[in-house]
């Protein structure tokens, strides 16, 4: 397997942070086209309408954790440790972010968005364990 394919995920998250964020204009737009704001609403949004304020903090949220997932992406990479299972977790990974967007931007329920969330905390880590792993021992040639 090619190193490269640890780009993949990272390109798929990448993906999905631009669908949010079509999705946060498409619902500001429509809150300022309902009438239920004002293009001046979003300057400083403390008045925002819920539907456009969950699809914008979940754009928030996919510029935290994430963050750690394309560093961690990005030194398996450069140490050559983007193994088969470190490609696997990194897709499980981003299957949890797209959950959780899914969970965020439509129900909003927070019993399903809690364990998604967590699930994929957990991956991440799991990927660092890998990375601290293939650090400490490496593959022998």
């Amino acid at each position: 397997m090619s190193q490269t394919a640890i780009f993949w995920p990272m390109i798929a998250l990448t993906a999905l942070i631009y669908l949010v964020y079509a999705l946060v204009l498409l619902r500001r737009r429509k809150a300022v086209t309902s009438g239920q704001a004002s293009r001046r609403d979003f300057k400083l949004p403390l008045n925002e309408p819920e539907a456009s304020v969950t699809a914008i903090r979940n754009l928030i949220n996919l510029f935290e954790l994430p963050m750690l997932f394309y560093v961690v992406c990005l030194a398996l990479y450069a140490v050559n440790g983007a193994t088969l299972l470190a490609v696997i977790v990194a897709w499980c990974f981003v299957a949890m972010r797209i959950a959780h967007t899914l969970v965020h931007v439509t129900t909003n329920r927070l019993r399903l968005r809690q364990p998604i969330f967590a699930i994929g905390c957990a991956l991440n880590g799991m990927l660092w364990i890998l990375l601290a792993l293939h650090i400490a021992v490496p593959p022998t040639a």
